[in-house]
């Protein structure tokens, strides 16, 4: 009979531990039916592994990274979010997730856990929520304001092309999100990046190196991910009618795309359009020879319009 219980006990753990990315927490074992003696002799024979105050891995100690993220929500109580960069990591917007892990909680909840930020926000609000692969986060607006706090300028208008890329919230409904939040810090930042004429969608880290070196060299700033003579096109500037593309080895290695490519310039030809089209060693290393060329063509346009 008490081979039986154990065995009963243990199938639900482990039932219990699936839908919570291997992770439960004390209380719901106690909730389960075990005694507090049975929890430490679990532990004693390593079939739970302490992660924080009262929240075990179940089996074994490792768990991946979204163990990590729920071992630490479950910590913090059941109304917490994995907020601020750790939840720009969830979502995909940033591409490094923070050593320490950041959780935002209601204003009322007092929770202090080491190897835990805990952001304390009164007035979290239902449309701040979402959830991410089951894990509980700060929905993509509300992490991005959070993030506008935290990180630099280029780094915060990268993870807003991000979020737009992957189609969690693109930039004209992430302006008008940021209207009804709620003054913290971050809004203000978010808000002049949205504003600010030269704001500009892009679609890999090669393009925003590219306009960089643009604004840098105070060249017109072109209009980004446009669509030209039925092709999207990187950046084009319709006055002058100039196109330029950069080549990243993700997007342009196949001999098929490079046969797109090469049609794509002949139509561009035909209709008048001048392209350029820039490797993307060429912007790494060697963005003075681009700026060079690139602001010699624009001086050859803009002459040609007078």
């Amino acid at each position: 009979m008490a081979g039986k219980i154990l065995r009963r006990y243990a199938a639900e753990i482990w039932a219990l531990a699936a839908t919570q990315n291997g992770v439960v927490t004390r209380r719901q074992l106690l909730d389960l039916g075990l005694s507090s003696r049975a929890i430490e002799h679990r532990i004693e024979r390593g079939r739970l592994h302490r992660l924080h105050r009262g929240v075990y891995a179940v089996g074994r100690p490792e768990v991946d990274r979204l163990g990590r993220w729920r071992a630490a929500l479950l910590s913090c109580g059941s109304q917490g979010l994995i907020g601020y960069r750790s939840a720009a990591a969830l979502w995909g917007i940033l591409d490094q997730a923070p050593t320490v892990i950041e959780v935002v909680v209601p204003g009322n909840v007092a929770r202090y856990r080491p190897g835990i930020r805990v952001h304390r926000r009164a007035g979290l609000r239902p449309e701040d929520r979402a959830e991410f692969r089951g894990i509980p986060v700060t929905s993509p607006a509300a992490t991005l304001v959070d993030c506008a706090a935290q990180i630099g300028l280029n780094s915060l208008e990268a993870a807003v092309n991000a979020a737009d890329r992957l189609d969690l919230i693109d930039p004209e409904a992430l302006r008008q999100e940021v209207e009804t939040t709620p003054r913290r810090p971050g809004v203000r930042a978010l808000r002049e990046l949205l504003d600010r004429h030269t704001f500009t969608r892009t679609d890999s880290t090669l393009e925003q190196r590219l306009l960089r070196l643009i604004r840098s060299a105070a060249l017109p700033i072109p209009q980004t991910q446009a669509r030209v003579n039925g092709f999207r096109v990187d950046f084009y500037w319709p006055d002058l009618g100039l196109v330029v593309e950069t080549d990243g080895l993700r997007y342009h290695r196949t001999a098929t795309q490079q046969a797109r490519d090469l049609k794509r310039e002949q139509v561009h030809a035909a209709a008048g359009i001048t392209a350029l089209r820039f490797a993307g060693a060429q912007v790494r290393d060697e963005p003075s020879d681009v700026i060079a060329s690139l602001g010699g063509v624009i001086k050859r346009l803009e002459s040609a319009r007078r």
